[in-house]
């Protein structure tokens, strides 16, 4: 189990996004970044201006883009905005940066959304954000997201699973890591007194295990979601989870009812339907589940500003955080990746975060009565769209 010297919780958008310049700025050698797409806009701008000053200095810059997320996150660019995002992107490519759009290697995987999900940003400080944020105005400005800074040896760990994303790490950034994670004093085996926390980290592309038909019939294994689902049905009190839009894959859908329905308080936070104008869809895929959870006692949540992050607290002493939305395709189509642990400073800090959100201004209580207050079209909408609920 890698170890992290350090913990930094980034809850405010304005710290974390300070935190990806600084982290830009000071590195020398190397520097990694993925994310599932980047929109052209004020922040894109500032952090490839930085990129390119990092190459111009002579640092190794990797950025790894989700191909099928651009192209989504496209939809909500101008056909100008586009246009200039990959011509700049061109240019930090010419100017040296490694420039990756990952596609999954089966046709029918580009088909059907398969992609990589994983937000890690690395640098020869020693320093890697991991958590659930896209390089977008919408992502430091307008949604709840969760991150952390982390140093130690579980950055490695990180940056060791690359290659499944789709990238390529160069061994001797590996061990230049491991040289400054000693020179912190935090090597394995040898962390400082009391600073030293214990993190599981799991990650999974299942592009990288399915056959010719891609998710098409896949039975295969996600230990992402094996994990959680071993978490919740281990859960004895609490549950409190956070996500994009709630819609998760059977397996976890079931364990979060059986947790319910033996007595655990579980509690969902996610987005409110209004919170992603440019269509419906995820919040009727989700909402398709709400008489089963309603049913089983479970507390749902939506935020009106978005709900992006992805947090699983259970019974207040462990917690899960990282890229993995609760929904089908996290599952079979996107490579995902979460950090866990239990760990008494850092389950404590997020867990703060996560019932705030119940007194969040924008966070309204979803109540048994919800579907006859919905307009007549919508209902009409949700009893057409809503069979369809894996694919959106």
């Amino acid at each position: 189990m890698p170890e992290a010297s350090s913990v930094i919780p980034l809850w405010d958008r304005t710290a974390e996004w300070r935190r990806r310049l600084e982290m830009i700025q000071q590195a020398r050698v190397f520097l990694y970044l993925s994310t599932f797409y980047i929109e052209w806009d004020a922040y894109a701008r500032e952090l490839l201006d930085a990129l390119d000053a990092a190459v111009r200095r002579g640092v190794a810059v990797s950025l790894l883009v989700d191909g099928f997320g651009q192209q989504l996150g496209g939809v909500l660019m101008t056909a100008t905005d586009r246009q200039a995002l990959m011509a700049r992107l061109d240019g930090l490519r010419s100017a040296g940066a490694t420039v990756t759009f990952y596609r999954p290697g089966r046709t029918v995987q580009r088909w059907l959304g398969g992609g990589q999900h994983v937000k890690i940003q690395a640098a020869d400080t020693g320093e890697a954000i991991f958590g659930s944020s896209n390089i977008t105005k919408t992502s430091f400005e307008g949604w709840n997201e969760f991150s952390v800074a982390v140093r130690g040896p579980i950055v490695r760990a990180l940056l060791e699973s690359w290659p499944a994303l789709g990238g390529t790490v160069a061994p001797a950034h590996l061990n230049l890591l491991d040289r400054v994670t000693t020179a912190d004093g935090a090597s394995a085996g040898q962390p400082p007194p009391g600073t030293a926390c214990a993190l599981d980290y799991w990650c999974c592309n299942p592009n990288l295990h399915q056959g010719p038909l891609g998710p098409l019939g896949w039975r295969g294994s996600n230990e992402v979601t094996d994990r959680m689902v071993e978490m919740l049905d281990a859960a004895r009190s609490s549950v409190q989870i956070t996500a994009f839009y709630f819609k998760p894959v059977p397996a976890l859908m079931a364990a979060v009812v059986r947790a319910a329905r033996r007595g655990v308080a579980v509690e969902v936070f996610h987005s409110h339907r209004e919170a992603l104008p440019a269509t419906d869809l995820a919040w009727i895929a989700a909402a398709v589940n709400y008489p089963a959870l309603l049913d089983a006692g479970v507390t749902i949540h939506e935020n009106r500003r978005g709900e992006h992050s992805k947090i699983v607290i259970v019974d207040d002493d462990w917690a899960a955080f990282g890229s993995y939305n609760f929904e089908d395709a996290a599952h079979d189509r996107l490579a995902e990746a979460m950090l866990a642990t239990r760990d008494v400073g850092v389950v404590e800090a997020i867990r703060g975060i996560v019932l705030s959100l119940r007194g969040d201004a924008d966070t309204v209580q979803v109540s048994p009565d919800w579907a006859r207050r919905l307009p007549v079209r919508l209902r009409g909408k949700m009893a057409v769209m809503g069979r369809f609920k894996r694919w959106m």
